[in-house]
């Protein structure tokens, strides 16, 4: 793969999609992203023949690391149509998961990621892009930017008394997790996993009015529970939909709550400690249908869900009535 742009070329490119007032002074050219550290703002990464304006990084949201950057991640345009992307270079890194005494090991696949792209391809659920390799053959995943805020994001917004969101809005939201579940059912059916769920991960696609999965890069291996993992992830997601917000210890303790002297350890979420899944106890009007699915994902579960078809049965059971 050579350079086909000299620079002049470039700049002519970047005057024409972005403004004469765009254009850097110098940048490099680079075809081989393998130390994506390397990777400067204003820099031109050729990847297969189409030139891209690499600008910003993104910053992670997880496990509270808000704002991190996330070097390899990078917002970039498309120089030949103009379009904006997200351009995820190759990062390896992995790490270890533990749900009770369950320990899954994670690490970060650009190749899992490349071949879902592939499978999700229109799919209005999912991230859109395309994978494509650089001069030294790292797998690069060019993706269409999504205009829109994250589904926790928007829960926030609408929770300012329990009972109301509860009533008018989570009926609305249910809906949207179940097509999110089933989305996630259509790709283990198709023998991949997501590897990372979690409620950040769902962007609200406001140019398509629709809710999409987002960054499938992580895979994750443990011998009796292919989708175990993917599983949890959707426990936990729907746990902050129900209470409208992580229900934590710290926070009943500050706010004096009655219910907080009814509650053990049995109640509290198998992943995360300090937070309540047993919501019923603290909102009693909580369907007993919807606590049941709670329930799954909380330390006294003795039943767990082993694929998606049983948690969308169960979700079918309920109904919330004002």
């Amino acid at each position: 793969m050579g350079t086909t742009y000299s620079v002049a070329q470039l700049k002519e490119l970047i005057a024409e999609k972005l403004g004469p007032g765009f254009v850097p002074p110098r940048f490099k050219i680079i075809t081989d992203t393998s130390d994506f550290f390397q990777v400067d703002y204003n820099d031109v990464c050729l990847l297969d023949e189409i030139p891209y304006l690499m600008l910003n990084y993104t910053r992670e949201g997880r496990f509270g690391l808000d704002d991190e950057p996330k070097y390899w991640v990078r917002k970039g345009v498309d120089l030949l149509s103009g379009s904006r992307k997200i351009i995820k270079l190759v990062f390896h890194e992995e790490i270890e998961a533990r749900i009770g005494d369950i320990v899954f090991k994670c690490v970060r696949s650009p190749g899992k990621e490349a071949e879902i792209l592939k499978v999700v391809r229109g799919h209005p659920n999912f991230m859109q892009g395309i994978a494509v390799l650089d001069e030294a053959d790292n797998i690069i995943r060019i993706l269409d930017n999504i205009l829109g805020k994250q589904l926790d994001q928007i829960v926030n917004k609408l929770n300012e008394n329990h009972e109301e969101y509860f009533f008018q809005h989570l009926p609305g939201l249910l809906k949207i997790f179940t097509g999110l579940v089933e989305a996630i059912g259509f790709l283990h059916d198709h023998g991949h996993k997501h590897g990372d769920i979690r409620r950040d991960h769902i962007l609200h696609d406001r140019e398509n009015d629709c809710y999409r999965w987002i960054d499938f890069d992580y895979d994750y291996m443990h011998m009796a529970s292919m989708f175990g993992y993917d599983l949890f992830g959707l426990g936990n997601i729907l746990i902050f939909l129900v209470g409208g917000g992580d229900l934590t210890i710290q926070q009943l303790t500050a706010e004096k709550a009655p219910a907080l002297q009814n509650l053990t350890a049995d109640d509290m979420n198998i992943i995360f400690n300090n937070r309540v899944a047993n919501i019923k106890k603290i909102y009693p009007y909580v369907p007993d249908a919807l606590n049941y699915i709670l329930l799954h994902f909380s330390n006294g579960a003795n039943l767990y869900y082993e694929n998606t078809v049983q948690l969308l049965e169960d979700l079918g059971d309920v109904q919330i009535n004002a």
